[in-house]
């Protein structure tokens, strides 16, 4: 998993001295890796994997900020008696799994996912309990400089972690950019950060165009998140393309336990899904006062996680990473079925990745805790971080209409796709456009850190049969005009029919993320011939020009659009 702030950190101060190398490594089904069985059903005193990452202050303070479970903690309350160790490598978490040293896997979904088959060797299935949160800014794509867009990737090479938290972001974004898995070049590396075999040192090498990497290490890389000057270990011409902050709904972070465990002892594994939840409460509310028991928390957090007590500023610089999931996002997560990121979705995306990669055989079915969230989590209030994300609509505007006159609208989107629609047409149906409605909902919910440009088109005939009429410029701009104010209103009826549509499968989307773009006769998909549209040469062409098109525009650090919750 991500081994945290401080490790990135370090990676900064000494990638301008290693410069070898990385060992690149051919990944294996798990089911290889050597693993001894036994039993965890007697264990009294529970053993708890955590890793470095901000989610898992919430374990650290249902504990009582301590590793022992402490006295008037929400665990003791629930008579739980655990031991929080933390294990940032997966294989070490799945020998411990395994041999029964702890019952509990924490890793991203795909990580779990990947180790069905080597589990299922020992007749040991893993259930998904808790989803902790969604990497919300701590995981980033870096490119080149010859890496333009997303597209630009086919063809080129990626190094990204082995089994780590980025296979799933990769296959995600690659399959957004219509871009085969098989269609790119993978270098596979055994660590994630902090050593020359890591995929931020594989970025020095002149044959890798882009790698999947932590914040810190994406910050290294391109001087601070601005586009690399070469200096001080950063690589010249380097950028992030997409961090998690915008693609917010693809790393989701969960707990799972072992089967034949939560078969003896359901109640435990409910008290330790409850605690979680009430931790989720109180570690948002002091993270965001400073008060009261924050002190403990951050000191707690900061010896378990980066191994001192006073490493509370680390603590505090790297909690923005992530979105905690709290009680609602839970109940959405396992619970909703319509819910475009819910994790049989989610399982069912991870899993078509990993067999296309060979670190899978087949899919398995997701395995996942039978109980009712909403009622698990009874007297628990939200945190909020389940609610849909409120952009600053004017600043969202004003964004949109400064990379519009600017003529980069359509270079700094990332993924695309068009709806077309029949000349005077007025409404918009499920009946013919619920495919692309579905579309539209599943990128804005995957991405819903960033914006969703919908941009309408006008068909240019008339203001050119006009020009060709020798019509005064009165008239001509009357027309273009029309067709401005005709390819906006075509753009807000479409938002207005795919926000109509997510209410009607009970998926609520935030309407301030979509901005709406008329370009009337400006830009026809028949092109620019000299300084006007392009006439249609067939039906085809006429027809191509009256369309919507969605685009998902990435939001980089300085482009503050988000109101506060």
């Amino acid at each position: 998993m991500r081994s945290g702030y401080l490790a990135g950190c370090l990676l900064s101060l000494f990638s301008t001295f290693a410069f070898a190398s990385p060992a690149y490594i051919s990944p294996k089904p798990l089911l290889e890796l050597p693993v001894q069985y036994g039993d965890v059903a007697s264990v009294r005193s529970v053993s708890v994997p955590v890793i470095t990452w901000p989610a898992d202050m919430k374990v650290i303070h249902a504990n009582g900020d301590q590793p022992k479970t402490a006295n008037a903690s929400l665990f003791q309350q629930s008579s739980l008696n655990l031991s929080i160790e933390r294990v940032d490598s997966f294989d070490t978490q799945l020998e411990n799994f395994v041999s029964g040293k702890s019952p509990y896997l924490r890793g991203t979904l795909g990580m779990v996912l990947a180790s069905q088959e080597l589990l299922a060797k020992h007749n040991i299935k893993p259930v998904v309990i808790y989803q902790m949160s969604w990497s919300a800014g701590g995981d980033a794509l870096v490119v080149k400089d010859n890496i333009r867009s997303l597209a630009d990737l086919k063809g080129k090479t990626i190094a990204l972690q082995a089994y780590g938290p980025h296979v799933d972001y990769m296959a995600r974004v690659l399959k957004d950019a219509g871009i085969g898995l098989n269609e790119v070049t993978l270098k596979w590396l055994p660590d994630l950060t902090g050593t020359e075999n890591s995929p931020a040192e594989a970025l020095y090498q002149q044959d890798v165009d882009a790698v999947f990497v932590i914040t810190p290490d994406a910050l290294a890389l391109t001087s601070d998140g601005t586009v690399g000057t070469g200096a001080e270990g950063s690589v010249k011409g380097a950028r992030i393309a997409l961090d998690t902050r915008s693609a917010n709904r693809i790393i989701a972070d969960v707990y799972a336990v072992r089967d034949d465990y939560l078969k003896r002892n359901p109640a435990a594994v409910e008290a330790f899904v409850s605690g979680l939840m009430q931790a989720d409460e109180q570690v948002v509310a002091l993270m965001k006062s400073r008060a009261g028991g924050y002190d403990k928390l951050a000191r707690g957090s900061a010896a378990v996680l980066f191994d001192s007590a006073n490493a509370t500023d680390e603590v505090a610089g790297f909690f923005a990473d992530a979105q905690l999931a709290d009680a609602e996002a839970n109940r959405l997560f396992f619970n909703d079925s319509n819910y475009p990121r819910n994790v049989f979705k989610l399982a069912d995306e991870i899993q078509a990745g990993l067999v296309s990669l060979g670190m899978l055989k087949s899919a398995h079915p997701v395995q996942i805790a039978s109980w009712n969230f909403a009622n698990l989590a009874a007297g628990v209030k939200s945190s909020g971080v389940s609610r849909n994300q409120q952009f600053d609509e004017q600043k969202v505007a004003s964004l949109v209409s400064q990379k519009q006159k600017a003529g980069t609208l359509e270079s700094d989107g990332e993924f695309s796709f068009e709806v077309l629609f029949r000349p005077n047409q007025e409404n918009f149906s499920t009946d013919l456009y619920g495919s692309d409605f579905a579309k539209a909902m599943d990128m804005a919910a995957t991405y819903s850190g960033a914006i969703i440009t919908v941009e309408g088109h006008s068909d240019p005939m008339a203001w050119l049969r006009a020009q060709k009429e020798g019509k005064s410029s009165i008239v001509l701009n009357r027309l273009k005009q029309s067709g401005k104010n005709l390819s906006y209103s075509r753009a807000r009826e479409v938002r207005d029919a795919i926000i109509a549509y997510s209410n009607k499968a009970g998926v609520a989307l935030d309407p301030s993320q979509f901005a709406l773009v008329g370009y009337g006769i400006t830009n026809p998909a028949t092109g620019i011939c000299g300084q006007d549209p392009c006439a249609p040469k067939t039906e085809a062409q006429w027809l191509s020009n009256m369309r919507v098109v969605f685009r998902m525009i990435p939001i980089t650090a300085e482009e503050d659009i988000f109101k506060p919750l």
